[in-house]
């Protein structure tokens, strides 16, 4: 409960610091949130919207008027109803004229009032002009009739409408958006005649779900003829709960093997998209584009054209990545945030929006009615007293002549009220001929008759729905048009990823020694007879494309991975991976892989252990990498070799000690990381001491021949030959024949 205010000795009023801010802060919230950000349920407007189309109703510029100054209207509106900046004003009447922002504007402009590509680009107010639209006169057209409160202006010199009576559901119509202290509201625009339909079906079934009106209302309709990509279940939520984002995006077409783009998003500028597109291909990340135009003219007010770099490139991808990282597709957030018939701001669904407008509806037209028929009343209770003078004229001429006070007389005489008293005596002598009698009597009959249907309008629920439910029809086929913005289901849209958006160009990747690294153009590149640094030698290649990754495996164990564009070309000696990396320490690059990500490979120690694992496990692109291959006391990594198929592949091992066995490639576990399982059985301490160890192990697919070097010497193994060397799993293998008990290499012989 509030405590009284405490005064000084000189009277003034004295409060507490924290009451007089927590009591002014909340008055300036709810002046912000009543009398600016959100708009009336009623008719859909902000006040100062409403005093502008009140203004310039008052000043006359009706459709068919001709155009004003708009420095005309803003004077107008700040000097008598909007004692507020003439900059703010101005701007919220532009955008009621901006077709491109306005799903149904209300002011028709002449001049410059911007452009798509730049809202705020519209001229001065000295220089535009203008005048309402036809539509208008849905807010405007029953404002004289007795439908609406009328409220003094600032300074109590005027009167001003409390609010418009519209005919229609504004507030969907034209939308709205703004931010108050603490609530902000966002109302999409919606079409005309589908939201008229959802008015009329509610009229006829008030126990209309949210579900059957969805049908007539199916989604919102904006301006620009972007497609709303929304699914029908997350819209119909978002009208349950009054709350939620919705996409648009732009549509397009193939033409002569260009893209064109015929309509962006919502308050999306066509500069601005053709601005993102061109970042992406300075930034060498769109390879696939190769010429940006501007081909919008009045005839075309928006036609962008994206010219793709050959007929191969996958369109549909590409244009999935730009609405993935372009404006060509937004979000926007809705809020059907309405300040409603109790004069309370609040959060409301779409059945709650259509029937709470249905009640100001109702009650709108009950007093346009009530209204007409106070003065159809009053004319036939005037007529009334007219023809009793008609009738008994000479009488009336004679008290007229007589009296020093007529009115009284006459009012005694002939049984008249005051008001019929003073009616004849203000009426002209002209108008007491014979004719005029008839015609009196004639009116009477006319409005007789009027008066009758009023009250059986206004005692009936049903001739109300029907008058209401004929004028919602009326009014939708004088101002509807179709949907502009079709609802579509289309495939979600998804950035391209660096591999992707590279060229796919042979490359071969090459290894040295001492962890040097580069790419050569090509797969006719002989690895080994390349040039390397004092000290250095040729370790390992691999083949691959430019737009796929490849990965490198440290003596620890460790993969790494890069992507192959990357890499420094074959021209020059290349870089040290330790510049891109950071293995454990003492640790070097020993093995390189690369290829399609599902492609499988062999990753083993040479203690005989090892695994199937595909390329993407292997992956790490953070520097510090991931582990790999776990490895035995004394243990090295092997160099991976390729899986063509697990099932038919057979893996050939073979040790220093001359001895090699042959199992499927089956056999072994496909893991992720880890040590895996023993393909060829040696033992540990060996291992450790490297007295005996794995000299390779390849994958060998189905009719494949091997080659073993030793020295000088070379032995070609066919796959027949291999079946000699079959055996299971761990086991030691069979001797190699003499002469190749110390193998140098093995090698699948192409």
């Amino acid at each position: 409960m509030d405590q009284e205010p405490q005064y000084n000795a000189e009277g003034i009023e004295q409060l507490p610091l924290h009451r007089f801010t927590e009591k002014a802060y909340l008055d300036y919230s709810m002046y912000v949130i009543l009398d600016r950000a959100l708009p009336y349920i009623g008719d859909g407007l902000k006040p100062v919207q409403r005093r502008i189309v009140y203004a310039m109703s008052e000043l006359g510029l009706s459709a068919a008027s001709k155009h004003k100054k708009s420095a005309r209207t803003v004077g107008d509106v700040l000097g008598k109803f909007h004692p507020h900046g003439d900059s703010a004003c101005y701007e919220a009447m532009v955008l009621m004229a901006q077709d491109f922002s306005y799903r149904y504007p209300l002011i028709d402009g002449q001049g410059n009032w911007g452009s798509a590509d730049d809202p705020k680009s519209f001229a001065a107010m000295r220089y535009t002009e203008a005048r309402l639209t036809p539509y208008a006169q849905v807010l405007l057209s029953e404002l004289g009739q007795g439908t609406v409160e009328w409220l003094p202006n600032f300074d109590g010199t005027l009167k001003e409408p409390a609010m418009l009576p519209a005919r229609l559901p504004n507030v969907l119509l034209n939308g709205a958006t703004g931010i108050a202290v603490g609530m902000a509201t966002d109302i999409p625009p919606h079409n005309l005649r589908e939201v008229a339909a959802a008015c009329i079906h509610l009229i006829e079934n008030p126990d209309a779900t949210l579900a059957d009106l969805c049908e007539h209302v199916p989604g919102p309709d904006f301006p620009t003829e972007a497609e709303i990509v929304t699914p029908r279940t997350e819209l119909r939520k978002i009208y349950e709960s009054g709350g939620g984002s919705l996409r648009l995006r732009a549509r397009w077409h193939k033409d002569q093997g260009a893209i064109v783009l015929t309509a962006l998003p919502y308050q999306v500028s066509g500069a601005r998209v053709l601005e993102q597109i061109a970042a992406q291909m300075q930034a060498k990340k769109l390879p696939w584009i190769e010429d940006l135009r501007d081909e919008s003219d009045h005839e075309n007010p928006t036609r962008l054209v994206i010219v793709p770099r050959s007929n191969r490139v996958d369109v549909e991808r590409v244009m999935l990545h730009l609405f993935a990282t372009t404006d060509l597709e937004r979000s926007y957030r809705v809020n059907l945030n309405m300040i409603g018939l109790d004069g309370r701001p609040q959060v409301k669904d779409l059945r709650g929006i259509l029937a709470e407008w249905l009640v100001f509806r109702f009650e709108t037209v009950r007093r346009r009615l009530q209204y007409r028929l106070d003065k159809v009343l009053e004319r036939l209770h005037l007529l009334e007293g007219l023809l009793v003078a008609f009738l008994n004229l000479d009488e009336v001429i004679r008290i007229i002549r007589s009296e020093d006070e007529p009115r009284p007389v006459l009012m005694a005489r002939f049984e008249l009220t005051e008001l019929q008293a003073d009616y004849i005596l203000d009426t002209k002598l002209r108008q007491l001929a014979r004719l005029e009698e008839m015609k009196i009597r004639a009116e009477q009959e006319a409005l007789s008759k009027e008066r009758d249907d009023l009250e059986k309008t206004l005692g009936s629920k049903q001739r109300m729905k029907t008058l209401i439910r004929r004028e919602l029809t009326e009014d939708a086929e004088k101002y509807g048009d179709e949907r502009r913005s079709p609802l579509v289901e289309r495939e979600a849209a998804e950035a391209m990823d660096e591999a992707e958006l590279t060229p796919s160009e042979p490359l071969t990747v090459v290894l040295s020694d001492k962890g040097w690294v580069r790419a050569a153009k090509g797969y006719d590149v002989n690895a080994a007879e390349l040039s390397y640094k004092a000290g250095d030698a040729f370790r390992q290649a691999v083949r691959l494309r430019s737009n796929q990754q490849v990965v490198f495996l440290d003596s620890a164990g460790r993969s790494y991975s890069l992507a192959a564009h990357t890499l420094p070309s074959a021209r020059g000696q290349g870089e040290p991976l330790t510049g891109r990396f950071n293995p454990p320490a003492g640790q070097s690059f020993v093995a390189v892989l690369g290829g399609e990500p599902d492609q499988w490979w062999l990753l083993a120690s040479d203690a005989g252990y090892g695994f199937r694992v595909q390329a993407k496990h292997l992956l790490a692109n953070k520097k510090a990498g991931k582990a790999a291959l776990s490895l035995p006391p004394g243990a090295r990594v092997l160099r991976p070799s390729p899986i063509t198929d697990a099932d038919t592949d057979r893996l050939v091992a073979v040790t220093s000690d001359g001895r090699m066995l042959v199992i499927p490639a089956n056999d072994l576990p496909e893991l992720t990381r880890g040590k895996g399982n023993k393909i060829i059985g040696i033992p540990p301490k060996a291992v450790a001491d490297r007295t005996e160890y794995v000299i390779d192990i390849l994958a060998v697919p189905d009719g494949g021949k091997v080659r073993l070097n030793s020295g000088k010497r070379y032995l070609n193994l066919r796959a027949a030959d291999l079946n000699a060397y079959e055996g299971e799993r761990g086991r030691r293998g069979n001797k190699l024949p003499r002469g190749f008990q110390k193998v140098d290499g093995v090698e699948l012989d192409q």
